[in-house]
C-alpha cells in the first residue's frame, strides 16, 4: 500500500540580498524542484546527497515546518498541502522526525520521562501524568535506556543516548512514518552502527515506513530499501538499494560512491575513482537544462540546453540523464 506520494514539490525562499533597498525585488533559492516519488508502508527510503543539495528542506517540507511552494504531497487521497490546520495538527501523529543533533533537539529544562511524554501529553489531553510517565519509562526501555533514568536531564547523557531519547520521543505517539535527518552524522562510528541497527529494528516491529536522509551511502544502503540521490533540490537517481550501490548508472551518484572507502587496501588501491571536481553551484543561480553538467565529466553542449527528464530503461531504476552510456547499460541489465 501507497503511504505517501509526492509530485512535483517545489520548495522556494526569497532571499533579500545585502545593503539592498526596501523596494528591490528579493532573489529566489529554489532549494528543492520537482521532486516526485512513492513510499510504501512498511518501506525506508534513503535520501543522500552533498551538504546544500536540499535533502534536509525536502524532509521539512514533508513534516510541514517549511512550506511548499507547489506540487503535492498526498497522504492516502489527502493533500496535505490544502489541510486545514486542525488536520494538520491530527496529521502530525502519523508523522514524527528525529533530528541531526541529539542534544540541541532536547529541551534542557524538562527531565527525559517530559521530554519523551511531550507529545503524548500534547495530542491526548486526558492522558493522566501517572500514565504519560509509564508509558514514557516504557519507550525507553524498547530504545534501548534504563527507565530509572526518566528523571534524568539531557546534559547528563552521551550523544548516542541523547539520539534514542530522540528517537523515543518520536516514537511514543506511535506514527506510521518517522523522518530521519541524518540521525547518526554527529556520533561516533560505533553509536552510529547502534542507532541504525535501533532504527530497523524498531522499523520491523513496529511496521514503520522511514524516509532516511544520510551522506554515507554505506550506511543508507543498509538501513533503506530504495535509495533517492538529490543534487542541488533535483532527484538524479532513485532505486532498489544495493542496485544503486553495485550498478549506480548517473555520474553523481556513482562519483558519491567512489568518495566512499573499502577496508581493503589492495582493492582501494586498484579500484577506479571518478573524482568529483569543482564545487556545489549556488541555487539562487543554478546551471541551465541539467544542474549537474558543470562538474559531469560526461557532460554534452546540449546539457545546457535541457532539463533532462526521469527515464526508467529497467522497472523500479530511474535516472535524470540522457546521455546513451549512462541510459544504455540499464536496458542490458534487465
Amino acid at each position: 500500500m501507497t503511504l505517501l506520494r509526492v509530485r512535483d514539490l517545489d520548495v522556494t525562499f526569497d532571499i533579500t540580498p545585502r545593503g539592498a533597498w526596501p523596494w528591490t525585488p528579493p532573489n529566489k533559492l529554489q532549494a528543492v524542484k520537482d521532486m516526485s516519488f512513492d513510499l510504501e508502508a512498511g518501506q525506508t527510503l534513503g535520501v543522500v546527497g552533498e551538504s546544500g543539495s536540499g535533502k534536509s528542506t525536502l524532509a521539512r517540507a514533508l513534516i510541514g515546518t517549511v512550506p511548499a511552494s507547489g506540487g503535492q504531497i498526498l497522504w492516502g487521497d489527502k493533500d496535505l498541502r490544502k489541510m486545514s490546520p486542525r488536520d494538520r495538527r491530527a496529521h502530525r501523529r502519523e508523522v514524527q522526525m528525529v533530528f541531526q543533533d541529539p542534544l540541541a533537539a532536547l529541551n534542557p529544562r524538562m527531565n527525559v520521562g517530559q521530554i519523551i511524554a511531550e507529545p503524548l501529553v500534547t495530542h491526548n489531553s486526558d492522558v493522566s501524568q501517572k500514565e504519560a510517565r509509564r508509558r514514557a519509562s516504557e519507550m525507553m526501555e524498547r530504545v534501548g535506556l534504563l527507565p530509572n533514568l526518566v528523571g534524568r536531564y539531557p546534559h547528563e547523557f552521551s550523544g548516542g543516548q541523547c539520539q534514542r531519547i530522540g528517537i523515543a520521543r518520536a516514537l511514543i505517539l506511535e506514527p506510521r512514518l518517522l523522518i530521519c535527518d541524518e540521525p547518526v552524522s554527529a556520533l561516533d562510528v560505533s553509536v552510529q552502527a547502534q542507532v541504525v541497527n535501533l532504527l530497523k529494528q524498531l522499523s520491523r516491529e513496529m511496521g514503520l515506513a522511514m524516509i532516511f536522509i544520510a551522506h554515507d551511502l554505506s550506511i543508507v544502503k543498509h538501513v533503506s530499501d530504495r535509495t533517492l540521490v538529490m543534487y542541488l533540490g533535483r532527484k538524479m537517481e532513485e532505486a532498489e538499494a544495493r542496485t544503486l550501490v553495485h550498478a549506480p548508472r548517473h555520474p553523481y551518484t556513482q562519483a558519491l560512491i567512489s568518495s566512499v572507502p573499502i577496508p581493503d587496501p589492495k582493492r582501494e588501491r586498484e579500484r577506479e575513482r571518478p573524482v568529483l571536481e569543482g564545487e556545489l553551484p549556488s541555487p539562487v543561480n543554478p546551471p541551465s537544462g541539467c544542474v549537474f553538467r558543470t562538474r559531469c565529466p560526461k557532460a554534452q553542449p546540449d546539457c545546457a540546453e535541457h532539463v533532462p527528464p526521469m527515464l526508467e530503461p529497467v522497472e523500479g531504476h530511474t535516472v535524470a540523464c540522457t546521455y546513451q552510456e549512462v541510459i544504455s547499460p540499464l536496458a542490458k541489465a534487465d
